[in-house]
């Protein structure tokens, strides 16, 4: 049985990562993609790494911790990308990024 600060992070992680690929493929249609490059390219990062910790968390892997402090670090890099964009897909997508970065920098302690 999993406990009530795993499966909350587990759940942000999930969240985010679909969050973050919703992201890229708004940005993807927008008129200047060559400006949104790092925003595509970081939201793939994060929505990657996010499902990545939710699996390692779901597995109880030994490794969960680091591979948490990492999203932390990628989904934070993502939020702040984000933000600077005025689209409402970034906005809630810097949402997204921030949450699960709290949530993953709870697990890895």
């Amino acid at each position: 049985m999993m406990n009530a600060k795993l499966q909350s992070c587990i759940q942000a992680c999930s969240n985010c990562a679909i969050v973050c690929q919703t992201c890229a493929a708004a940005c993807l249609g927008e008129d200047d993609v060559k400006m949104m490059a790092r925003c595509i390219k970081l939201d793939m990062d994060c929505a990657d790494i996010c499902q990545l910790a939710a699996n390692f968390m779901a597995r109880d892997s030994e490794y969960a911790a680091d591979i948490c402090r990492l999203c932390a670090q990628i989904c934070r890099a993502c939020g702040e990308e984000c933000k600077k964009h005025e689209a409402d897909h970034c906005q809630r997508c810097a949402e997204a990024c921030m949450a699960c970065a709290e949530e993953c920098e709870r697990m890895a302690g």
